[in-house]
């Protein structure tokens, strides 16, 4: 897939069982397994967040126009993460360079982030829980862009119907991430450094879990 493609139409069967049929959501168990890959990569995943840290504090130092930059950047970083936790649920080995895939689907994860943060934005102003509702919902959108090379507004609405099954479920799960993320700032900020991968790892092993992992190949 070439990084400006638009990406292609999936078949919505697919999905069925997750959508029509419920699934198991054991969020203490995402952020155990989490924490273990992340404990066997250290180096590879501290390095890649120092990375997202400095490409962050650059733009942060820079003009309107740098932000943009970043904001554009932040979906394939975001996605590297999970490329990175899938090639080690294949059994491969993770590479640096393995973190830096998500550019080869940069258009479909920047319309995806772009649209997801409009709608999320739009659902907070009007009455606050639509914006909550669908900020779950969306949750595992760019996996689906990596893993089936699905076009953006596709991944968001499949993303939206699988997690609306077990909506509860997966909204207690992004408050246990929330809460681990909280803790890594107020560690001086340094703690972020491990709760972030973990938490990433963690949201990509509960995509594996859930949906389960259709390429082997990113």
């Amino acid at each position: 897939m070439a990084a400006f493609d638009f990406g292609v139409k999936v078949d919505p069967v697919l999905f069925d069982r997750q959508i029509n049929e419920g699934y198991e959501v054991t969020a203490s168990e995402y952020i155990r397994k989490g924490w273990e890959m992340f404990r066997l990569n250290i180096g590879e995943f501290v390095g890649f967040t120092l990375v997202v840290f400095v490409i962050s504090a650059l733009s942060s130092m820079s003009n309107g126009g740098g932000s943009m930059i970043f904001s554009s950047l932040t979906a394939p970083l975001c996605a590297g993460f999970g490329i990175a936790a899938f090639k080690r649920m294949s059994g491969q080995e993770i590479q640096f360079s393995d973190f830096f895939i998500g550019f080869k689907y940069f258009l479909p994860l920047f319309l995806a982030s772009l649209a997801m943060g409009i709608l999320v934005a739009v659902g907070l102003v009007l009455l606050i829980l639509p914006g909550i509702y669908l900020a779950v919902g969306y949750m595992f959108a760019m996996f689906l862009v990596v893993d089936y090379r699905m076009d953006f507004w596709q991944a968001m609405e499949i993303s939206r119907k699988i997690v609306t099954r077990e909506w509860w479920a997966i909204f207690w799960f992004v408050c246990l991430i929330a809460l681990l993320n909280l803790g890594g700032a107020l560690a001086l900020g340094v703690g972020l450094l491990v709760t972030i991968p973990v938490s990433s790892c963690a949201v990509a092993i509960a995509y594996k879990e859930i949906i389960g992992l259709y390429s082997s190949e990113w």
